[in-house]
């Protein structure tokens, strides 16, 4: 989880192949609507939100054995939803700087719906995570093979305790 930009979806594709489990891209779930009013740089709602949240919910309950999700739950509302839907979820929060989340969203503009313009609205939207169980704070600068290998050790180790 985290803003635009973070790499949620190239670490959720890999600890889809390190853990062997699918994957659940959350931005293959915004409705259509959702997804040109994001093309045209204007920020969701919740209510916009919640149909995307609910599906990402249902989605989850499918695959009881676990996936891999990859979606912003900005906020900490959106995260307890998630969680209500599949009680042992844990995050892997991508902390990133607004700078280098703009330049990566830039970088994608040819093939991604999301507008640079939106970046801002993420970190005014973000409750961070901080300090909530089952949440695993990464620094996003790292190379996606440590932040796979970090997220893979945290996992085993939540499975222990």
């Amino acid at each position: 989880m985290g803003v635009a930009g973070c790499g949620k979806s190239s670490l959720g594709l890999a600890l889809t192949q390190a853990l062997r489990l699918p994957l659940i891209e959350g931005d293959d779930h915004h409705s259509p609507a959702s997804r040109a009013k994001m093309s045209e740089g204007i920020a969701l709602t919740d209510a916009d939100r919640e149909g995307w949240l609910t599906t990402l919910g249902q989605l989850l309950q499918a695959h009881p054995q676990g996936a891999v999700l990859t979606c912003s739950a900005l906020k900490k509302a959106y995260r307890d939803r998630l969680r209500a839907a599949c009680p042992p979820l844990r995050f892997a929060f991508l902390e990133i700087g607004r700078a280098e989340a703009e330049v990566r969203v830039k970088a994608r503009a040819q093939t991604h719906f999301f507008s640079a313009a939106l970046v801002e609205s993420q970190f005014a939207t973000l409750e961070s995570p901080a300090g909530e169980p089952g949440v695993l704070t990464l620094d996003a600068g790292l190379p996606l093979s440590t932040l796979a290998q970090q997220t893979c050790a945290w996992l085993a180790l939540q499975e222990v305790a």
